[in-house]
Protein backbone atom coordinates (compact mmCIF):
# COMPACT_ATOMS: atom_id res chain seq x y z
CA UNK A 1 0.00 0.00 0.00
CA UNK A 2 1.39 3.64 -1.06
CA UNK A 3 2.00 5.59 1.50
CA UNK A 4 -0.36 8.93 1.91
CA UNK A 5 1.37 12.33 2.35
CA UNK A 6 -0.19 15.72 2.97
CA UNK A 7 -0.22 19.22 0.63
CA UNK A 8 -1.53 22.10 1.17
CA UNK A 9 -3.32 23.29 -2.18
CA UNK A 10 -3.06 27.12 -2.97
CA UNK A 11 -4.58 29.58 -5.57
CA UNK A 12 -4.02 33.62 -6.08
CA UNK A 13 -1.80 33.33 -2.47
CA UNK A 14 -5.03 31.81 -0.49
CA UNK A 15 -5.00 28.39 1.01
CA UNK A 16 -7.91 26.61 -0.45
CA UNK A 17 -7.41 23.32 1.58
CA UNK A 18 -4.99 20.32 2.81
CA UNK A 19 -6.22 16.71 1.76
CA UNK A 20 -4.24 13.25 2.08
CA UNK A 21 -3.17 12.04 -1.39
CA UNK A 22 -1.14 8.54 -2.45
CA UNK A 23 2.65 9.02 -2.37
CA UNK A 24 3.35 9.82 -6.56
CA UNK A 25 -0.30 10.95 -7.77
CA UNK A 26 0.71 12.98 -10.63
CA UNK A 27 -0.37 16.84 -9.78
CA UNK A 28 -2.81 16.89 -13.01
CA UNK A 29 -4.99 14.41 -10.83
CA UNK A 30 -5.83 17.07 -8.31
CA UNK A 31 -6.39 19.95 -11.03
CA UNK A 32 -9.89 19.56 -10.43
CA UNK A 33 -9.65 20.62 -6.71
CA UNK A 34 -8.73 24.32 -7.50
CA UNK A 35 -11.54 26.80 -8.44
CA UNK A 36 -9.91 27.67 -11.68
CA UNK A 37 -10.93 26.31 -14.53
CA UNK A 38 -8.77 22.77 -15.16
CA UNK A 39 -8.47 23.64 -19.01
CA UNK A 40 -6.31 26.99 -18.33
CA UNK A 41 -3.99 24.83 -15.96
CA UNK A 42 -0.86 24.42 -17.87
CA UNK A 43 1.43 23.39 -15.30
CA UNK A 44 1.70 23.63 -11.59
CA UNK A 45 3.86 25.08 -8.42
CA UNK A 46 5.25 22.70 -6.31
CA UNK A 47 7.18 24.15 -3.13
CA UNK A 48 7.55 27.42 -5.08
CA UNK A 49 8.95 25.20 -8.53
CA UNK A 50 7.27 25.48 -11.35
CA UNK A 51 6.96 21.98 -12.48
CA UNK A 52 4.53 19.90 -15.35
CA UNK A 53 1.46 18.98 -14.64
CA UNK A 54 2.60 15.34 -14.87
CA UNK A 55 5.22 15.66 -11.82
CA UNK A 56 4.74 13.00 -9.52
CA UNK A 57 4.02 14.11 -5.56
CA UNK A 58 6.95 12.59 -3.11
CA UNK A 59 6.71 13.87 -0.50
CA UNK A 60 4.80 17.25 1.86
CA UNK A 61 4.07 19.70 -0.60
CA UNK A 62 2.58 23.35 -1.48
CA UNK A 63 1.14 23.13 -5.04
CA UNK A 64 -0.86 25.62 -6.78
CA UNK A 65 -1.61 25.55 -10.59
CA UNK A 66 0.24 27.51 -13.05
CA UNK A 67 -2.08 29.09 -15.29
CA UNK A 68 -2.25 30.24 -19.19
CA UNK A 69 -2.43 33.93 -18.74
CA UNK A 70 0.61 34.13 -16.25
CA UNK A 71 4.37 34.58 -16.91
CA UNK A 72 5.46 31.20 -16.15
CA UNK A 73 2.49 29.74 -18.33
CA UNK A 74 2.99 32.15 -21.11
CA UNK A 75 6.67 30.66 -20.65
CA UNK A 76 5.65 26.83 -21.07
CA UNK A 77 3.12 27.43 -23.71
CA UNK A 78 5.85 29.20 -26.28
CA UNK A 79 8.61 26.20 -24.88
CA UNK A 80 5.68 23.27 -25.61
CA UNK A 81 4.91 25.39 -29.29
CA UNK A 82 8.74 25.19 -30.17
CA UNK A 83 8.51 21.41 -29.90
CA UNK A 84 5.57 21.29 -31.74
CA UNK A 85 6.70 23.31 -34.22
CA UNK A 86 10.13 21.19 -34.62
CA UNK A 87 8.22 17.74 -34.49
CA UNK A 88 6.21 18.85 -37.15
CA UNK A 89 8.92 20.01 -39.11
CA UNK A 90 10.81 16.66 -38.37
CA UNK A 91 7.58 14.84 -40.33
CA UNK A 92 7.65 16.86 -43.16
CA UNK A 93 11.35 17.98 -43.79
CA UNK A 94 13.30 15.21 -42.11
CA UNK A 95 16.52 15.82 -43.44
CA UNK A 96 16.58 19.71 -42.62
CA UNK A 97 17.39 21.63 -39.88
CA UNK A 98 15.34 24.81 -38.19
CA UNK A 99 17.25 27.49 -36.16
CA UNK A 100 15.86 29.48 -34.05
CA UNK A 101 16.79 33.28 -33.49
CA UNK A 102 15.66 36.09 -31.80
CA UNK A 103 11.99 37.02 -30.46
CA UNK A 104 10.66 39.67 -32.39
CA UNK A 105 6.84 41.05 -31.23
CA UNK A 106 5.36 38.23 -30.12
CA UNK A 107 7.03 35.61 -31.98
CA UNK A 108 10.47 33.94 -32.42
CA UNK A 109 12.55 33.72 -35.75
CA UNK A 110 13.37 30.69 -37.36
CA UNK A 111 15.53 29.88 -40.05
CA UNK A 112 16.02 26.73 -41.93
CA UNK A 113 20.02 25.70 -42.66
CA UNK A 114 21.09 24.75 -46.31
CA UNK A 115 19.32 25.38 -49.22
CA UNK A 116 15.24 24.97 -47.72
CA UNK A 117 13.37 27.59 -49.59
CA UNK A 118 10.99 29.09 -47.47
CA UNK A 119 7.77 29.98 -49.26
CA UNK A 120 4.22 30.82 -47.99
CA UNK A 121 2.91 27.64 -49.42
CA UNK A 122 5.84 25.22 -47.38
CA UNK A 123 4.56 27.61 -43.99
CA UNK A 124 1.05 26.47 -44.78
CA UNK A 125 1.72 22.89 -44.97
CA UNK A 126 4.05 23.05 -41.66
CA UNK A 127 1.12 25.20 -40.12
CA UNK A 128 -1.56 22.40 -41.28
CA UNK A 129 0.60 19.81 -39.36
CA UNK A 130 1.14 21.57 -36.27
CA UNK A 131 -2.60 22.03 -36.24
CA UNK A 132 -3.20 18.38 -36.81
CA UNK A 133 -0.69 17.11 -34.07
CA UNK A 134 -2.57 20.17 -31.56
CA UNK A 135 -5.86 18.46 -32.58
CA UNK A 136 -4.93 15.15 -31.74
CA UNK A 137 -4.07 16.39 -28.30
CA UNK A 138 -1.20 14.02 -28.42
CA UNK A 139 0.59 13.45 -25.06
CA UNK A 140 4.22 15.67 -24.60
CA UNK A 141 6.29 13.03 -22.63
CA UNK A 142 9.09 13.60 -20.87
CA UNK A 143 11.32 11.19 -19.80
CA UNK A 144 14.52 10.01 -18.59
CA UNK A 145 17.18 8.12 -20.56
CA UNK A 146 20.68 7.11 -20.73
CA UNK A 147 23.79 9.10 -21.60
CA UNK A 148 24.69 6.84 -24.34
CA UNK A 149 20.88 6.78 -25.86
CA UNK A 150 20.71 10.78 -25.62
CA UNK A 151 23.69 11.12 -27.53
CA UNK A 152 22.57 8.46 -30.55
CA UNK A 153 19.01 9.54 -30.25
CA UNK A 154 20.10 13.33 -31.18
CA UNK A 155 22.85 12.50 -33.79
CA UNK A 156 20.06 10.08 -36.01
CA UNK A 157 17.64 13.63 -35.49
CA UNK A 158 20.04 15.79 -37.05
CA UNK A 159 20.36 17.98 -33.58
CA UNK A 160 24.03 18.55 -33.87
CA UNK A 161 24.28 21.06 -31.70
CA UNK A 162 21.95 19.60 -28.97
CA UNK A 163 23.98 16.14 -29.50
CA UNK A 164 27.57 18.22 -29.17
CA UNK A 165 26.13 19.80 -25.96
CA UNK A 166 26.16 17.00 -24.64
CA UNK A 167 29.70 16.42 -24.25
CA UNK A 168 29.50 19.49 -22.00
CA UNK A 169 26.63 18.19 -20.13
CA UNK A 170 28.05 14.99 -18.57
CA UNK A 171 25.20 13.52 -16.64
CA UNK A 172 24.03 9.99 -16.47
CA UNK A 173 20.52 10.73 -17.35
CA UNK A 174 19.36 13.41 -19.96
CA UNK A 175 15.75 14.72 -19.90
CA UNK A 176 14.31 14.51 -23.33
CA UNK A 177 10.86 15.85 -24.45
CA UNK A 178 8.84 14.03 -27.15
CA UNK A 179 5.51 14.36 -29.27
CA UNK A 180 5.04 10.82 -30.86
CA UNK A 181 8.55 9.63 -32.21
CA UNK A 182 10.09 12.97 -32.64
CA UNK A 183 12.23 13.79 -29.31
CA UNK A 184 14.10 17.14 -28.36
CA UNK A 185 15.93 18.64 -25.18
CA UNK A 186 14.06 22.03 -23.81
CA UNK A 187 15.19 23.86 -20.22
CA UNK A 188 11.81 23.77 -18.44
CA UNK A 189 8.24 22.36 -18.11
CA UNK A 190 6.45 21.62 -21.20
CA UNK A 191 2.47 21.08 -21.44
CA UNK A 192 1.32 17.86 -20.82
CA UNK A 193 -0.26 17.33 -24.07
CA UNK A 194 -0.45 18.98 -27.79
CA UNK A 195 -4.22 20.19 -27.28
CA UNK A 196 -3.65 22.93 -25.18
CA UNK A 197 -2.02 24.67 -28.48
CA UNK A 198 -4.62 25.95 -30.41
CA UNK A 199 -3.31 29.80 -30.82
CA UNK A 200 -0.01 30.12 -33.07
CA UNK A 201 0.52 31.58 -36.78
CA UNK A 202 3.45 30.75 -39.26
CA UNK A 203 4.36 34.39 -41.04
CA UNK A 204 7.20 34.58 -43.32
CA UNK A 205 10.12 37.09 -42.84
CA UNK A 206 12.98 38.28 -43.99
CA UNK A 207 14.76 34.48 -45.08
CA UNK A 208 13.10 32.98 -42.36
CA UNK A 209 9.92 33.00 -40.55
CA UNK A 210 7.89 34.14 -37.56
CA UNK A 211 6.69 31.36 -35.17
CA UNK A 212 4.24 33.38 -33.56
CA UNK A 213 2.12 33.11 -30.65
CA UNK A 214 -0.04 34.87 -28.46
CA UNK A 215 0.63 37.93 -25.58
CA UNK A 216 0.65 36.49 -22.15
CA UNK A 217 -2.34 38.55 -21.04
CA UNK A 218 -4.49 37.60 -24.33
CA UNK A 219 -3.61 33.38 -24.78
CA UNK A 220 -6.81 33.26 -26.66
CA UNK A 221 -5.85 35.13 -29.29
CA UNK A 222 -2.96 36.69 -31.64
CA UNK A 223 -2.40 40.10 -31.75
CA UNK A 224 -1.41 42.29 -34.40
CA UNK A 225 1.99 42.15 -35.90
CA UNK A 226 4.07 45.29 -35.03
CA UNK A 227 7.85 44.78 -37.37
CA UNK A 228 10.68 46.05 -35.67
CA UNK A 229 12.88 46.04 -38.84
CA UNK A 230 15.44 47.73 -36.74
CA UNK A 231 16.18 45.52 -34.28
CA UNK A 232 16.15 42.52 -36.41
CA UNK A 233 19.13 44.10 -38.84
CA UNK A 234 21.06 44.51 -36.04
CA UNK A 235 20.58 40.66 -34.73
CA UNK A 236 21.08 39.23 -38.63
CA UNK A 237 24.63 41.31 -38.66
CA UNK A 238 25.71 39.93 -35.37
CA UNK A 239 24.21 36.46 -36.89
CA UNK A 240 26.46 36.16 -39.58
CA UNK A 241 29.38 37.39 -37.40
CA UNK A 242 28.81 34.62 -34.85
CA UNK A 243 28.75 32.34 -38.01
CA UNK A 244 32.15 33.62 -39.82
CA UNK A 245 33.64 32.59 -36.37
CA UNK A 246 31.84 29.51 -36.11
CA UNK A 247 30.25 30.61 -32.56
CA UNK A 248 26.67 29.80 -32.68
CA UNK A 249 25.87 28.08 -29.58
CA UNK A 250 26.58 27.47 -25.87
CA UNK A 251 28.15 24.45 -27.27
CA UNK A 252 30.24 26.21 -29.63
CA UNK A 253 31.70 28.60 -26.39
CA UNK A 254 32.52 25.48 -24.26
CA UNK A 255 34.54 24.30 -27.46
CA UNK A 256 36.67 27.07 -27.00
CA UNK A 257 36.98 27.48 -23.49
CA UNK A 258 38.03 23.52 -23.53
CA UNK A 259 40.11 23.93 -25.87
CA UNK A 260 41.67 27.40 -24.00
CA UNK A 261 41.03 29.39 -27.09
CA UNK A 262 38.73 31.38 -25.30
CA UNK A 263 41.38 34.62 -24.83
CA UNK A 264 41.19 34.93 -28.66
CA UNK A 265 37.57 34.78 -28.74
CA UNK A 266 37.14 37.81 -25.57
CA UNK A 267 39.07 39.88 -27.69
CA UNK A 268 37.77 39.83 -30.92
CA UNK A 269 34.29 40.11 -28.86
CA UNK A 270 35.59 42.92 -27.16
CA UNK A 271 37.07 44.91 -30.74
CA UNK A 272 34.13 43.92 -32.82
CA UNK A 273 31.73 45.70 -30.27
CA UNK A 274 34.08 48.86 -30.18
CA UNK A 275 34.14 48.59 -33.46
CA UNK A 276 30.31 49.54 -33.64
CA UNK A 277 30.61 52.14 -30.85
CA UNK A 278 33.01 53.91 -33.05
CA UNK A 279 31.09 53.64 -35.99
CA UNK A 280 28.13 55.46 -33.88
CA UNK A 281 31.07 57.83 -33.24
CA UNK A 282 31.22 58.55 -36.81
CA UNK A 283 27.86 59.01 -37.95
CA UNK A 284 27.55 61.57 -34.98
CA UNK A 285 30.29 63.38 -36.53
CA UNK A 286 28.74 63.10 -40.22
CA UNK A 287 25.75 64.81 -38.52
CA UNK A 288 27.11 68.82 -38.23
CA UNK A 289 24.40 69.82 -36.04
CA UNK A 290 24.09 67.21 -33.50
CA UNK A 291 24.81 68.43 -30.09
CA UNK A 292 23.15 65.73 -27.68
CA UNK A 293 23.35 62.54 -27.67
CA UNK A 294 20.26 60.68 -26.01
CA UNK A 295 21.00 56.43 -24.82
CA UNK A 296 18.52 54.41 -23.59
CA UNK A 297 17.72 50.75 -23.34
CA UNK A 298 16.17 48.63 -20.73
CA UNK A 299 17.31 47.56 -17.28
CA UNK A 300 21.10 46.28 -17.34
CA UNK A 301 21.52 46.98 -21.09
CA UNK A 302 25.01 49.12 -20.16
CA UNK A 303 24.08 52.14 -20.29
CA UNK A 304 26.61 53.98 -18.14
CA UNK A 305 29.33 51.86 -19.77
CA UNK A 306 28.05 52.71 -23.32
CA UNK A 307 28.09 56.54 -22.46
CA UNK A 308 32.23 55.78 -21.39
CA UNK A 309 32.66 54.03 -24.30
CA UNK A 310 31.07 56.44 -26.58
CA UNK A 311 32.60 59.62 -25.14
CA UNK A 312 36.30 57.84 -25.51
CA UNK A 313 35.10 57.16 -29.57
CA UNK A 314 33.74 60.98 -29.78
CA UNK A 315 37.15 62.60 -28.49
CA UNK A 316 39.08 60.31 -31.02
CA UNK A 317 37.05 62.12 -33.51
CA UNK A 318 37.50 65.41 -32.37
CA UNK A 319 34.76 65.94 -29.62
CA UNK A 320 34.80 66.74 -26.05
CA UNK A 321 31.90 64.93 -24.59
CA UNK A 322 29.99 65.64 -21.22
CA UNK A 323 27.99 63.22 -19.61
CA UNK A 324 24.68 63.67 -17.81
CA UNK A 325 22.51 61.05 -15.97
CA UNK A 326 18.47 61.76 -16.34
CA UNK A 327 18.60 60.21 -12.88
CA UNK A 328 19.56 63.83 -11.88
CA UNK A 329 16.90 65.06 -12.99
CA UNK A 330 13.98 63.36 -11.38
CA UNK A 331 11.75 65.64 -9.18
CA UNK A 332 11.79 64.26 -5.95
CA UNK A 333 9.78 61.66 -3.80
CA UNK A 334 6.63 63.87 -3.60
CA UNK A 335 6.42 65.25 -6.83
CA UNK A 336 6.52 61.35 -8.38
CA UNK A 337 3.19 59.95 -9.40
CA UNK A 338 2.06 56.82 -7.39
CA UNK A 339 1.63 53.79 -9.73
CA UNK A 340 -0.95 50.94 -9.02
CA UNK A 341 0.32 50.27 -4.98
CA UNK A 342 0.48 53.97 -4.47
CA UNK A 343 4.43 53.85 -4.14
CA UNK A 344 6.51 56.44 -6.15
CA UNK A 345 6.70 55.14 -9.68
CA UNK A 346 10.14 56.24 -11.11
CA UNK A 347 10.06 54.55 -14.36
CA UNK A 348 7.34 57.21 -15.88
CA UNK A 349 8.83 60.29 -17.25
CA UNK A 350 6.51 62.63 -15.18
CA UNK A 351 8.84 61.48 -12.49
CA UNK A 352 11.16 63.69 -14.09
CA UNK A 353 11.59 67.20 -14.09
CA UNK A 354 11.24 67.69 -17.97
CA UNK A 355 10.87 71.33 -18.44
CA UNK A 356 14.12 71.86 -16.31
CA UNK A 357 15.96 69.50 -18.44
CA UNK A 358 15.07 71.25 -21.45
CA UNK A 359 15.59 74.90 -19.88
CA UNK A 360 19.23 73.32 -19.16
CA UNK A 361 19.95 71.96 -22.45
CA UNK A 362 18.67 75.20 -23.95
CA UNK A 363 20.54 77.61 -21.83
CA UNK A 364 23.86 74.78 -22.63
CA UNK A 365 23.43 75.10 -26.41
CA UNK A 366 23.59 79.17 -26.72
CA UNK A 367 26.51 79.11 -24.71
CA UNK A 368 24.93 80.35 -20.85
CA UNK A 369 26.12 78.30 -17.79
CA UNK A 370 23.56 75.80 -16.52
CA UNK A 371 23.55 74.20 -12.71
CA UNK A 372 22.86 70.42 -13.24
CA UNK A 373 20.36 69.41 -10.38
CA UNK A 374 21.60 66.44 -7.90
CA UNK A 375 18.81 63.61 -6.78
CA UNK A 376 19.57 62.06 -3.54
CA UNK A 377 18.25 58.82 -3.92
CA UNK A 378 18.13 58.49 0.34
CA UNK A 379 16.12 61.45 0.83
CA UNK A 380 14.02 61.64 -2.38
CA UNK A 381 15.15 65.32 -2.92
CA UNK A 382 16.76 67.53 -5.52
CA UNK A 383 18.82 70.11 -5.15
CA UNK A 384 21.44 72.81 -7.33
CA UNK A 385 24.76 73.24 -6.25
CA UNK A 386 27.04 76.21 -7.83
CA UNK A 387 29.62 73.49 -8.00
CA UNK A 388 28.06 71.35 -10.80
CA UNK A 389 27.48 74.17 -13.15
CA UNK A 390 28.28 73.16 -16.76
CA UNK A 391 28.85 75.14 -20.09
CA UNK A 392 29.21 73.68 -23.36
CA UNK A 393 32.05 74.76 -25.71
CA UNK A 394 31.28 74.66 -29.44
CA UNK A 395 33.66 71.45 -29.96
CA UNK A 396 31.73 70.09 -26.88
CA UNK A 397 28.90 67.69 -27.17
CA UNK A 398 26.27 65.83 -24.32
CA UNK A 399 25.74 62.53 -23.68
CA UNK A 400 22.43 61.82 -22.08
CA UNK A 401 21.81 58.18 -20.96
CA UNK A 402 18.72 56.65 -19.09
CA UNK A 403 15.73 55.14 -19.96
CA UNK A 404 13.45 57.75 -21.77
CA UNK A 405 16.13 58.99 -24.17
CA UNK A 406 14.02 57.86 -27.10
CA UNK A 407 10.89 59.40 -26.06
CA UNK A 408 10.27 63.29 -28.33
CA UNK A 409 8.53 64.50 -24.72
CA UNK A 410 11.87 64.63 -23.03
CA UNK A 411 13.40 67.18 -25.13
CA UNK A 412 10.27 68.79 -26.76
CA UNK A 413 12.15 72.09 -26.71
CA UNK A 414 15.30 70.91 -28.65
CA UNK A 415 15.60 70.78 -32.41
CA UNK A 416 15.22 67.35 -34.20
CA UNK A 417 18.67 67.78 -36.27
CA UNK A 418 20.37 68.88 -32.45
CA UNK A 419 19.43 65.22 -31.14
CA UNK A 420 21.13 62.03 -31.69
CA UNK A 421 18.92 58.98 -30.60
CA UNK A 422 20.94 55.76 -29.85
CA UNK A 423 18.89 52.22 -28.26
CA UNK A 424 20.75 49.63 -26.72
CA UNK A 425 19.65 46.15 -26.79
CA UNK A 426 22.07 42.96 -24.88
CA UNK A 427 21.31 41.04 -28.23
CA UNK A 428 23.32 37.85 -27.94
CA UNK A 429 23.16 35.97 -31.42
CA UNK A 430 24.05 32.89 -29.14
CA UNK A 431 21.94 29.91 -28.53
CA UNK A 432 21.82 27.26 -26.06
CA UNK A 433 21.23 24.52 -29.35
CA UNK A 434 19.58 24.52 -32.28
CA UNK A 435 16.03 24.80 -30.70
CA UNK A 436 16.44 26.59 -28.11
CA UNK A 437 17.42 30.41 -27.83
CA UNK A 438 18.74 32.58 -25.14
CA UNK A 439 16.10 35.36 -24.09
CA UNK A 440 17.82 38.85 -24.27
CA UNK A 441 15.20 39.41 -20.79
CA UNK A 442 17.43 36.35 -18.94
CA UNK A 443 20.51 37.79 -19.69
CA UNK A 444 19.86 41.43 -18.74
CA UNK A 445 18.23 39.76 -15.13
CA UNK A 446 21.51 37.84 -14.53
CA UNK A 447 23.29 41.42 -14.91
CA UNK A 448 21.41 42.94 -12.52
CA UNK A 449 21.16 40.28 -10.13
CA UNK A 450 25.15 40.10 -10.61
CA UNK A 451 25.38 44.09 -10.15
CA UNK A 452 22.73 44.24 -7.30
CA UNK A 453 24.72 41.95 -4.96
CA UNK A 454 27.84 43.11 -5.96
CA UNK A 455 27.23 47.05 -5.03
CA UNK A 456 23.71 47.12 -3.43
CA UNK A 457 23.69 44.27 -1.30
CA UNK A 458 20.56 42.90 -2.81
CA UNK A 459 20.41 39.22 -2.42
CA UNK A 460 18.83 36.90 -5.39
CA UNK A 461 15.08 36.86 -4.52
CA UNK A 462 15.12 41.05 -4.07
CA UNK A 463 16.35 41.20 -7.87
CA UNK A 464 13.64 38.53 -9.39
CA UNK A 465 11.29 39.62 -7.08
CA UNK A 466 11.47 43.59 -8.53
CA UNK A 467 12.39 42.04 -11.96
CA UNK A 468 8.64 41.89 -13.24
CA UNK A 469 8.04 45.64 -12.28
CA UNK A 470 10.80 46.74 -14.06
CA UNK A 471 9.89 44.43 -17.42
CA UNK A 472 6.25 46.80 -16.85
CA UNK A 473 8.21 49.79 -17.06
CA UNK A 474 10.23 48.88 -20.58
CA UNK A 475 7.29 47.96 -21.82
CA UNK A 476 5.56 51.21 -21.59
CA UNK A 477 8.70 53.44 -21.48
CA UNK A 478 11.22 52.07 -23.46
CA UNK A 479 9.96 49.60 -26.16
CA UNK A 480 7.64 51.26 -27.74
CA UNK A 481 10.29 54.31 -28.92
CA UNK A 482 13.16 51.80 -29.74
CA UNK A 483 12.40 52.45 -33.64
CA UNK A 484 12.80 56.45 -33.11
CA UNK A 485 16.71 55.44 -32.55
CA UNK A 486 19.23 56.79 -35.38
CA UNK A 487 21.19 53.82 -33.85
CA UNK A 488 21.30 50.69 -32.12
CA UNK A 489 23.67 48.98 -30.52
CA UNK A 490 24.26 45.03 -29.25
CA UNK A 491 25.52 45.48 -25.65
CA UNK A 492 25.40 41.72 -25.21
CA UNK A 493 29.03 39.99 -25.50
CA UNK A 494 28.41 36.67 -26.28
CA UNK A 495 30.99 35.38 -23.99
CA UNK A 496 29.40 36.74 -21.17
CA UNK A 497 27.37 34.35 -19.64
CA UNK A 498 29.83 32.28 -18.96
CA UNK A 499 31.72 34.88 -16.11
CA UNK A 500 28.42 36.11 -14.99
CA UNK A 501 27.44 31.95 -13.87
CA UNK A 502 30.88 32.42 -11.43
CA UNK A 503 29.20 35.02 -9.83
CA UNK A 504 25.11 34.34 -10.47
CA UNK A 505 24.87 30.41 -9.75
CA UNK A 506 25.76 30.48 -6.22
CA UNK A 507 23.39 33.26 -5.47
CA UNK A 508 20.91 31.72 -7.24
CA UNK A 509 21.91 28.54 -5.17
CA UNK A 510 21.18 30.38 -1.68
CA UNK A 511 16.93 31.75 -2.72
CA UNK A 512 14.82 29.02 -0.38
CA UNK A 513 11.85 26.82 -1.81
CA UNK A 514 10.04 28.56 0.94
CA UNK A 515 10.00 31.64 -1.56
CA UNK A 516 8.01 32.49 -4.36
CA UNK A 517 10.80 33.53 -6.77
CA UNK A 518 12.39 29.99 -5.62
CA UNK A 519 11.14 28.44 -9.02
CA UNK A 520 12.77 31.33 -10.90
CA UNK A 521 16.15 30.86 -9.54
CA UNK A 522 15.66 27.36 -10.55
CA UNK A 523 15.10 28.19 -13.72
CA UNK A 524 18.05 30.47 -14.08
CA UNK A 525 20.58 28.26 -12.61
CA UNK A 526 19.08 25.09 -15.08
CA UNK A 527 20.06 27.72 -17.77
CA UNK A 528 23.57 28.98 -16.58
CA UNK A 529 24.67 25.25 -16.53
CA UNK A 530 24.75 25.15 -20.15
CA UNK A 531 27.91 27.44 -19.71
CA UNK A 532 31.27 26.25 -18.88
CA UNK A 533 32.79 29.18 -16.48
CA UNK A 534 35.23 31.89 -17.28
CA UNK A 535 37.18 33.48 -14.47
CA UNK A 536 37.25 37.30 -14.28
CA UNK A 537 40.87 37.76 -14.24
CA UNK A 538 39.96 37.25 -18.43
CA UNK A 539 37.78 40.34 -18.88
CA UNK A 540 39.18 43.07 -19.64
CA UNK A 541 38.96 46.39 -17.85
CA UNK A 542 36.86 48.35 -19.75
CA UNK A 543 34.62 45.84 -20.82
CA UNK A 544 30.89 46.40 -19.88
CA UNK A 545 30.95 43.08 -18.16
CA UNK A 546 32.54 45.03 -15.43
CA UNK A 547 30.03 47.21 -14.97
CA UNK A 548 28.40 44.25 -13.47
CA UNK A 549 31.44 42.31 -11.88
CA UNK A 550 32.95 44.97 -10.69
CA UNK A 551 37.27 45.75 -11.48
CA UNK A 552 36.13 48.35 -14.17
CA UNK A 553 38.31 50.78 -15.53
CA UNK A 554 35.93 53.37 -15.65
CA UNK A 555 34.08 55.35 -12.51
CA UNK A 556 31.27 54.87 -11.68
Amino acid sequence: MKKMINVRLFENDRELCTCSVKKGTAVYELAGSFITDPEKIIAARINNEVCPLDQRIEFTARIEPVLTDSADGAAIYRRSLCLLLAAACHKLLPRTRILVGHSLDHGYYYTFDGNQEITDGLLKKIEAEMKSISDSSIPIVTDEISYEEASALFEALGLRETAKQLEYICSPSIRINSIGDFSDMYFGPLAKNTGILKVFELKKYNEGFLLRFPHQETPDRLSPFKDDPKLSEVYRLYKEWGKRLDVTSAASLNELIARRKINDFIDISETFQEKCIGNIATQILERRDVRVVLIAGPSSSGKTTTSKKLALELQAVGYKPKIISLDSYYAGRDKAPLDENGQPDYECIEALNVDMLNENLMDLFSGKPAVIPSYDFQSGKSSLKPENTMTLAENEILIIEGIHGLNDRLTPRIPREMKFKIYLSALTQLNLDDHNRISTSDNRLIRRIVRDANFRGKPAEGTIEMWPGVRRGEMLHIFPFQNNADAVLNTALDYELAVLRVYAAPLLKRVKPTVKEYGEARRLLSFLENFATIEASAVPPRSIIREFIGGSAFKY
